[in-house]
């Protein structure tokens, strides 16, 4: 699915009186789990979902509902080592200047990963299904393509 195709709830679809974060993320994974599969481990601390989007796995943390708590949203698209990885990383940059919106690439634990992160102060349902959306869309529109042009060392 392409950034043009990509389907955003709409609030209307998500938000009754007194929902929760929570329930939101939950909606939208929902409607974007094709395969039914998504996990979700919860501690006192956080909350934290995975689900296959594509070719991509998808991860949704959000670590309470107060106003100092976030939202990350990230997916793994590339292991590192990788080959020419000077080229990877101003390729990288150009599309975080053009192409990723909200979202950028970043390095986490040795992977390239799309991501969006923010704190759920005035944290509407829209913007929540806008990073959930926009991460698993550029992760899986851009996966295969870095991994053929930059692939494992």
């Amino acid at each position: 699915m392409s950034l043009s195709e990509m389907d955003i709830i709409t609030t209307e679809e998500l938000i009754t009186e007194g929902t929760t974060h929570k329930e939101v993320i939950e909606t939208v994974i929902g409607s974007l789990d094709f395969n039914n599969n998504a996990m979700v481990r919860q501690t006192e601390d956080a909350y934290l979902w995975k689900f296959q989007y594509g070719s991509v796995e998808v991860f949704v943390q959000l670590t309470g509902e107060t106003d100092d708590d976030l939202l990350t949203v990230y997916s793994p698209v590339l292991m590192l080592p990788a080959q020419d990885e000077t080229g990877l990383m101003r390729k990288l940059l150009e599309m975080n200047w053009s192409g990723t919106f909200e979202t950028c690439f970043a390095i986490i634990n040795q992977q390239v990963v799309a991501m969006c992160q923010r704190t759920v102060a005035e944290l509407s349902p829209g913007e929540i299904s806008r990073a959930i959306t926009l991460v698993a869309t550029i992760a899986d529109d851009n996966d295969e393509l870095l991994k053929e042009e930059f692939g494992a060392n």
